[in-house]
């Protein structure tokens, strides 16, 4: 097969995986319309394309957290990213180090902290939760310092997990889920050998670190739901605010007052995010919610993006509406389950020269100067973007 976008790779590796894993990553909460938004809103906003400009050479290079970065992306914590790939995180982290851009390791890993550590040749992020389990997260915390992260990405949009049918029908969950995976693992025999043998142990290897003994894929889904805690607040960050001594990034913020809120409570960076629709259906999608909430917070701190990107257009989408940065989820793991550490590098270099070719066509000759005036309006009278300089909107 040909491979030329994010969308091929996702056909292959749809192709390659066990349903429950693929539709895992593939799927989204409830009815999935906020999924299909994300994906939908980006595409439909124009690029304004402008000629003679005298582009020249186009520079892609960024600066986020301190930290200077040959693209303004990173790729996004995903959970169980090494059932996807032997040994995923350590792969994908491998990928990310050879592009430049950073690589944001889950609390929910199948790889710890410390295996994939020594396969990086720049400073790691690391996602936590808020948990019940406050052990585990000092834990974690304390092994992420030792490894020399030192930006830390906390998710904040998820109190209680989000009603995921897929998954029941996948085999993911439901009635004889691990009965299930495994018919579906012997169907699968390429991802059987180089995964379901060789990458094991396929256990949470941050949770399994702290307990003592292996959490398995069985209990994953249970672990996480006795100790998501739906009564969390902001207080419950202040402790962690005040220990962590790097950078701190809430991911999960969809409207501009929690933005104005995370200011005051001292955050580093927010990420514009609704979990890539996979928690709350029937939200705004990450687009659309973008740009007000980069009017609230005015440059206060670094404001990333996620959820629907699938191509350099879309980051350079993203930029466009006032993010700093973007992250990658679903587009490198589907590279990861079809073609490894490769994958992942291609996809970053597809995003690379798709950014490129947006740049050059809407006279962008570096990452800052693209703005508002990258963007093209819509008739008003027809559904679609309303962009002017101090504004943008969404006609219904």
């Amino acid at each position: 097969m040909i491979i030329s976008s994010t969308h091929d790779y996702r056909l292959a590796a749809k192709r390659r995986l066990p349903p429950f894993l693929f539709h895992y990553i593939d799927g989204g909460a409830y009815d999935e319309h906020t999924l299909a938004r994300n994906v939908a809103d980006l595409r439909d906003l124009a690029l304004r394309q402008r000629v003679l400009k005298e582009v020249g050479e186009v520079d892609l290079s960024a600066r986020l957290f301190g930290e200077a970065v040959s693209l303004p992306v990173a790729l996004a914590p995903v959970g169980l990213t090494g059932m996807y790939a032997r040994r995923g995180e350590v792969q994908a982290a491998r990928a990310a180090a050879s592009r430049g851009v950073p690589f944001t390791l889950s609390s929910v890993s199948v790889c710890p902290i410390e295996e994939v550590q020594p396969a990086m040749t720049r400073p790691m992020w690391f996602q936590l939760y808020v948990l019940r389990d406050r052990g585990f997260m000092k834990n974690a915390l304390e092994r992420a310092w030792a490894a020399g992260v030192r930006t830390l990405v906390f998710t904040v949009d998820m109190p209680v997990p989000g009603a995921r049918y897929r998954d029941r029908h996948s085999g993911m969950s439901g009635p004889f889920a691990s009965w299930r995976r495994m018919l579906q693992a012997v169907t699968h025999p390429r991802w059987a050998w180089e995964v379901g043998l060789r990458g094991r142990p396929h256990d949470l290897g941050n949770v399994s670190a702290y307990l003592g003994h292996r959490i398995h894929l069985e209990d994953y889904i249970g672990w996480l739901g006795e100790n998501f805690d739906p009564s969390i607040g902001w207080r419950d960050l202040e402790w962690i605010r005040e220990s962590w001594k790097g950078s701190m990034v809430l991911k999960g913020i969809l409207d501009p007052e929690d933005a104005r809120e995370a200011v005051r409570f001292g955050a580093d960076g927010i990420v514009v995010s609704n979990h890539g629709g996979r928690q709350l259906d029937g939200v705004l999608s990450s687009a659309r919610a973008l740009p007000a909430i980069a009017d609230a917070v005015q440059g206060d701190l670094t404001l990333l993006a996620d959820s629907g990107v699938r191509s350099g257009l879309d980051v350079v989408r993203l930029l466009a509406l006032g993010a700093d940065g973007v992250l990658l989820g679903r587009a490198f793991v589907y590279a990861l389950a079809a073609a490894g550490e490769q994958g992942v590098a291609h996809v970053l270099d597809l995003i690379a020269s798709e950014m490129k070719v947006a740049m050059t066509l809407t006279g962008a000759r570096a990452v800052g100067e693209i703005s508002r005036e990258s963007l093209v309006a819509e008739h008003p009278r027809e559904p679609g973007w309303q962009v002017s300089r101090d504004r943008i909107r969404l006609w219904a």
